[in-house]
């Protein structure tokens, strides 16, 4: 049964995104630009329904909501080449067509107006499906309509729908280079909301994917389009196991589940090799790709869509690799031996050491200039330099209440600054969220308190509301039928000095591999003792996500089989 997803745009850049996002998955999938499918598209094995339906007239449409407060990309989709596969009734512009002036407060204030016809429109979609899983929101939210009416997109979402995934591909200012004076105020709103209301964030970085774009691509300034290619590749790439679904994250749940350990440190940074496609055929080349090739360029610093400072501490949370290619599953296995060797990733401390892998097949209806390709899928609690520079930025106008005008005139801020102030302090205590997590006594409640003495700045004690106790339910449930490795090789652990070689037996290595079109691996560890992940006797969990019912841990009560 299709475990469907509705993708809500919202905003230039969204839409922007994803005008490119859906004509790669038609040509994934065999659909031509007026939806019909191809008489060549005969193999099979793919999962069309998961992003789209079929009409009346056996076209596929998208589960695509198109919003915009301004009229002129949602024009150009509409008398593009693809035109005529969107739903119509799906499109939503703004009555008076001049946007939300980049003010969060002003796309925020139209959602208000609006939502009742904005909802019309996800209900039906939802509705219409059989079995929905969540939602998939694309936006910026550096500017007005992506950033505010984005934000309460996001709150109706999370109380319409309290036990769907919802999941954010969202694009962060360049605070460098942003032609947005106000972005600091913008970004800061907007990730109180994917802080409390999103289950999973990717996040993508305008300063990292401009400069990855023009490495990859030889020119100075890349264009919003060549950009805005390389979010559609990833996000391709990251549906790949949805869409062509294996033994194992087959669904949104159990991608969610593996990469996110407490339900706060859900913001995933992305890298991608080799980056081509139809319109960079003067992107540089790979000469030669292999699956350790591969691996070990996706955890280059330099590929990461993110721009990062991580520290002495830094560290992976978790890592899932996305390989798609013609790949022996043993590749996998002695690539993973190698990374250990090497030392090129370095793991939380209070948790198992694992880089998850999917192994999806490849489109037959595209052909592949290279044998192998990655995409990383990756908690890394640098990630909270990136939180930090949005904070530092809005200090600085906040200080002069620089440009604070216009946000005083729209409803949220008519009575007063504190919704400023709340989205600061959920946006710090999410910075100290990273920081602990980099301690090894992260678990341990006495820890806690001991960091705390010391200068641990996270709000303990936090109660989750009833829409997160039941999404943690949910994927808990999920990970309780998802399936165990019997007999996990132990090993020393990842981050250790001593590192050394693990010996897997065929037969062990054949019990994670699915031998089918997809597949997954993991190289998995024994938890630290004491951490509560695996308890003696019982089977790793590693592998399969952390995140249970013991509120902020995530961590199950009983791991045993």
């Amino acid at each position: 049964m299709p475990r469907e997803i509705i993708t809500v745009q919202a905003g230039q850049c969204g839409n922007s995104i994803g005008s490119q996002f859906w004509p790669q998955l038609c040509q994934e999938h065999g659909i031509s630009q007026d939806g019909n499918l191809e008489d060549f598209a005969t193999e099979g094995g793919d999962r069309k329904d998961v992003f789209f339906y079929q009409s009346d007239d056996t076209r596929y449409i998208p589960r695509a909501i198109l919003i915009d407060l301004e009229p002129r990309v949602l024009n150009g989709i509409q008398t593009g080449p693809y035109k005529n596969i969107y739903n119509p009734e799906n499109f939503f512009v703004g009555k008076n067509g001049v946007g939300a002036a980049n003010n969060w407060g002003d796309g925020y204030q139209t959602g208000e107006l609006v939502h009742e016809e904005v909802m019309e429109m996800i209900d039906r979609e939802a509705d219409g499906s059989d079995s929905l899983e969540g939602f998939m929101m694309l936006h910026s939210i550096a500017g007005g309509t992506g950033s505010g009416l984005g934000s309460f997109l996001l709150e109706r979402l999370n109380d319409r729908f309290p036990k769907k995934i919802i999941q954010t591909y969202s694009v962060f200012p360049d605070t460098q280079n942003d032609n947005v004076v106000v972005h600091p105020y913008n970004s800061l709103l907007s990730m109180r909301r994917l802080t409390q209301n999103a289950d999973s964030v990717v996040v993508l970085d305008n300063g990292a994917l401009s400069r990855i774009a023009a490495d990859r691509l030889h020119v100075q300034e890349p264009s919003f389009q060549q950009t805005n290619q390389l979010v559609s590749t990833v996000m391709s790439a990251s549906t790949t196991p949805l869409r062509y679904p294996g033994y194992m994250h087959n669904d949104l749940v159990s991608i969610v589940a593996s990469l996110i350990p407490t339900p706060r440190c859900h913001f995933l940074m992305t890298s991608y090799t080799p980056f081509t496609g139809a319109n960079v055929e003067q992107a540089k080349t790979v000469r030669k790709t292999t699956v350790l090739d591969v691996m070990r360029r996706l955890l280059q610093p330099k590929n990461r869509m993110v721009s990062t400072i991580p520290g002495k501490k830094s560290c992976y949370i978790s890592i899932l690799n996305v390989i798609q290619g013609d790949v022996d599953p043993t590749d996998v296995h002695k690539s993973l031996l190698r990374i250990r060797e090497r030392k090129l990733a370095t793991f939380i401390p209070w948790g198992p050491a694992s880089i998850q892998v999917a192994l999806t097949k490849k489109s037959p209806y595209i052909p592949m200039n290279h044998r192998v390709s990655g995409l990383m899928l990756a908690n890394h609690t640098s990630i909270a330099t990136l939180f930090k520079r949005i904070v530092r930025h809005y200090d600085t106008m906040r200080k002069r209440n620089a440009f604070m005008e216009g946000y005083k005139k729209t409803a949220p801020f008519a009575d007063n600054l504190n919704e400023f102030d709340e989205a600061k302090e959920v946006v710090t205590d999410l910075i100290a969220e990273y920081e602990a997590a980099e301690n090894a006594d992260y678990l341990n409640p006495e820890g806690d308190q001991a960091a705390g003495e010391a200068g641990d700045k996270r709000v303990t004690n936090l109660k989750m509301s009833n829409q997160q106790q039941s999404k943690a339910d949910l994927i808990a449930e999920r990970q309780s039928n998802l399936p165990l490795p019997e007999d996990p090789p132990v090993a020393s652990d990842w981050n250790s000095a001593d590192a050394r070689t693990v010996n897997v037996s065929s037969g062990e290595r054949q019990s994670d591999i699915s031998t089918g079109d997809a597949s997954s691996t993991g190289l998995r560890e024994p938890a630290t003792k004491g951490s509560g992940v695996r308890q003696e006797g019982g089977a790793d969990l590693s592998g399969v996500g952390r995140q249970g019912k013991e509120g902020l841990d995530g961590l199950p009560k009983d791991a045993k089989k």
